[in-house]
């Protein structure tokens, strides 16, 4: 083991080499974009914390969806923003609500050429911005929220979702959902579960793209920063509840807590490179600071090393474009 016999260098030497001899690789179809649609929108709109992120219209939601399937994206994850909001969030439940119609439509646009994915939480349709109903105490009620993801869930499953990602972090939630799936007859309709879900400083960009009506904060239900441990029992409760994948969200600060749930998940494991992971690469680029492309590939390639099958990225498609160029 000593040199010159071993000169590691030597597989170094050249682009064509270090392809060759590369450990890990990214594929468009390890991609999935997470996209916003904004009822009553006449034409997209720039979400300024996050430079070349929309909140789509109908139209330009199914031209990105095409887009995604033409690059050979893996998958898409839809957010909706109604235009009027309530305590319990109903118009999640509406079969013409803005999620569960963009939905429909993109899925008329692209059929099962693209993985469709439905965000199967309340924050978004809530005017107190939380991911459940809240009780007299203003305490989010983890049992009556399940009641209406339940139903949440089988209105996204009807309307046409592939997927659905539960993101709440409520105890129960999967196998409340499950039961909910298989007694509407969607036995085949996949659940990739939001199961390590940390309340994070990361999430910032992503309130202003869903022009979160938040007060206070989430962490009575979503995971606290300081804990690895608990993450692997997370996993192991929705894996039992029926979970088909599993994700850990964000992915930069806790891709230690990525490691262990792939080292011991048994089924495919996602991560949801976040918001505010997106800004700072994105600003750190516009100031000069860093190289952009070389920044998100080298960002999303350690998400992969870490042991994600697949990532949630908001430069999905315009990724997916660059490995096709190679």
């Amino acid at each position: 083991m000593s040199f010159p016999n071993h000169r590691p260098r030597r597989l170094r030497t050249t682009p064509a080499m270090r392809r060759l001899t590369a450990e890990y690789r990214l594929a468009p179809a390890d991609l999935i974009l997470p996209a916003f649609i904004r009822e009553g929108l006449s034409e997209p709109s720039p979400i300024s914390s996050m430079p070349g992120v929309v909140q789509h219209t109908t139209e330009s939601l199914k031209r990105a969806a095409a887009e995604a399937v033409e690059l050979g994206v893996g998958g898409i994850m839809l957010f909706g923003i109604p235009a009027v909001r309530d305590a319990r969030g109903t118009a999640s439940l509406d079969p013409d609500g803005v999620l569960n119609k963009a939905i429909r439509d993109v899925r008329a646009e692209v059929g099962d050429d693209l993985v469709i994915m439905g965000d199967v939480c309340l924050d978004e349709f809530t005017d107190h911005g939380h991911c459940g109903v809240l009780d007299a105490d203003g305490y989010v009620d983890n049992d009556a929220t399940l009641e209406i993801y339940g139903q949440m869930a089988v209105a996204q499953a009807d309307a046409g979702a592939h997927v659905l990602g539960p993101s709440g972090m409520m105890d129960g939630q999967i196998a409340v959902i499950r039961q909910a799936l298989e007694e509407s007859g969607h036995k085949n309709t996949v659940i990739l579960a939001y199961a390590a879900k940390y309340a994070s400083a990361f999430y910032g960009p992503f309130r202003e793209a869903v022009d979160s009506q938040l007060k206070g904060d989430r962490r009575t239900y979503q995971m606290d920063a300081a804990n690895r441990r608990e993450a692997i029992l997370e996993v192991e409760l929705d894996l039992e509840e029926g979970a088909d994948m599993v994700m850990v969200k964000p992915a930069m600060s806790y891709l230690d807590i990525l490691a262990d749930v792939a080292a011991m998940s048994p089924v495919p494991v996602s991560a949801y490179q976040i918001s505010g992971e997106y800004a700072m690469i994105e600003a750190a680029a516009a100031n000069g600071w860093i190289d952009r492309r070389g920044a998100i590939t080298e960002s999303i390639l350690g998400i992969k090393r870490a042991g994600a099958d697949t990532v949630l990225t908001y430069w999905a498609s315009e990724v997916a474009g660059w490995l096709k160029e190679s």
